[in-house]
């Protein structure tokens, strides 16, 4: 009976506790949420709740299975005093991690929900982003360091290890120059405020949207649904074009190639119309001057403004095509044209000099009277 009783009482008392435990926290993070609506933080530690209790269960597990007096448990106490020890490692580890993501998460949330800047909200959305990406990596070296150093045979093998260590890592970082050069410009990234999650930006020709940071890569998402993953270490060592920074407003210009005879006073009125009407506007700026000419035509320059990238490219598109809708229906003489017409001759008998030709002669009414050779024509009128 008592070998019955016995792995119950342990077993199940390890697991009843854990029950309770959680469910106390789960309660009074309740109430502290409930109290406290200026932060998110109690209400996301609420998702703790399992790698806590997969610790405390282990925990309990580990210090009170000794007491099982079966012959198995006795058989192989070790080995099953390793399990569950690499098992309470995870499983901090695990716990640790989710308790940084919630406090990064909370912290990020509350920041974005007071301040009105957006370009301050993305840069702290990418320094956040990275710090958790760097404390899960050293929390998953430390626990896979920890569960190694667990087996007798790996602490042998350490002080040798730690003697050759400056040797490793002499050889390790010329191996790895380029994966370290690239870690080291994700900080730089983060910290130095070159560039961040959301922003606009123009690399190789390519217009995005900046839609993922991490300490080795960058990932910009293009107009078209396409992703470009790019080592950070090119932005920090090539030039590349950033509209988001300073602001997110942006100019624009539309260009226009007109006759001489285009009527700019009746295309402001129009612009004005089309702006009006046109929501990607943001109503700061606007205009429209000739900017250069030609012999055939000249240049005229739409210039507006929008809130940022998106809206400039739909401004300038609905700019461009009702303008030249329009003055192809009202005002079809002003469009560039080409203008061909016959060349002028000279007079008398001085073109087959010019030119080389003979005369012609033909019959006439008096039989002798010579004639010219047509003289030819050239253009296409």
């Amino acid at each position: 009976m008592e070998n019955i009783l016995r792995p119950l009482l342990v077993v199940g008392g390890s697991v009843v506790i854990t029950l309770v435990l959680g469910w106390v926290v789960d309660l009074l993070l309740r109430r502290a949420d409930s109290r406290h609506h200026e932060t998110p933080l109690w209400g996301l530690l609420r998702r703790c709740r399992p790698p806590l209790q997969v610790v405390f269960c282990t925990a309990l597990l580990r210090a009170t299975f000794t007491q099982i007096r079966l012959d198995p448990i006795k058989d192989h106490r070790a080995l099953i005093g390793q399990v569950l020890t690499l098992v309470l490692i995870a499983a901090s580890a695990w716990l640790v991690l989710r308790v940084a993501a919630t406090v990064v998460e909370s912290s990020y949330a509350r920041y974005a929900s007071a301040s009105r800047d957006a370009a301050r909200v993305r840069r702290v959305r990418t320094q956040v982003t990275l710090i958790q990406r760097v404390v899960t990596f050293v929390v998953a070296t430390v626990a896979i360091a920890a569960m190694l150093l667990t087996f007798p045979e790996m602490r042998t093998v350490g002080t040798s290890m730690l003697a050759s260590a400056g040797v490793v890592g002499i050889v390790a970082g010329v191996a790895a120059q380029s994966t370290l050069g690239n870690l080291f410009a994700g900080f730089q990234i983060a910290f130095g405020d070159m560039v961040r999650m959301g922003d606009t930006v123009v690399v190789d020709g390519e217009w995005g949207t900046v839609e993922e940071i991490t300490l080795t890569f960058l990932a910009v998402r293009t107009w078209d649904e396409r992703r470009i993953t790019m080592p950070v270490s090119y932005f920090t060592s090539r030039p590349f074009e950033n509209w988001s920074r300073g602001g997110a407003q942006m100019t624009g210009t539309v260009y226009f190639q007109l006759d001489h005879s285009a009527p700019i006073a009746a295309m402001r009125d129009r612009m004005r119309e089309i702006l009006g009407e046109c929501a990607a506007w943001d109503g700061r700026n606007w205009s429209l001057a000739v900017t250069d000419t030609t012999p055939t035509t000249i240049e005229v320059r739409a210039v507006v403004t929008a809130k940022d990238a998106d809206d400039i490219w739909t401004a300038r598109c609905t700019v461009r095509e009702q303008m030249i809708g329009w003055l192809r229906d009202e005002h079809p003489y002003a469009l560039p044209r080409v203008l061909t017409a016959p060349a002028a001759l000279t007079p008398g008998d001085h073109w087959p000099e010019l030119t080389g030709a003979s005369p012609r002669r033909s019959p006439s009414a008096n039989g002798q009277r010579p004639e010219m050779d047509k003289a030819p024509r050239t253009g296409r009128g």
